[in-house]
C-alpha cells in the first residue's frame, strides 16, 4: 500500500526525490504520511483540496482488502528537511 500512495505522489511532483512516505500502522488502522517540498504541496492537494481527497478515496478503497481503515496526511518541508529526510530514508 505504500508503494501505491508513494507511485501516486511522486506522478504528481516536479520534485520526485523529495517525496517522503511514512507508514505508522495499529491494529486496526495505518496512517501514511506524505511529506513533499514546498513548492510541491500545492500539486498534491490541489484545487480546493480535490487531489488531496481522491488520493485519501484510492488509500481508503485500496485498504478495504486489508480489512484496517487508513488514513493519508500530507505535509511539505523546508529545504533542509527534505536533505535529511532522504539521508533517513535510504
Amino acid at each position: 500500500m505504500k508503494q501505491l500512495v508513494e507511485t501516486i505522489v511522486k506522478a504528481l511532483v516536479d520534485s520526485p526525490e523529495e517525496v517522503v512516505i511514512n507508514e505508522i500502522a495499529g491494529e486496526q488502522a495505518v496512517v501514511y504520511e506524505i511529506k513533499v517540498g514546498q513548492k510541491d504541496t500545492g500539486k498534491v492537494i490541489g484545487k480546493q483540496g480535490h487531489t488531496a481527497q481522491a488520493i485519501r478515496t484510492i488509500i481508503r478503497a485500496a485498504s478495504a482488502k486489508t480489512g484496517k481503515s487508513a488514513t493519508v496526511q500530507i505535509d511539505s518541508m523546508n529545504d533542509e528537511q527534505a536533505e535529511g529526510g532522504l539521508e533517513e530514508e535510504q
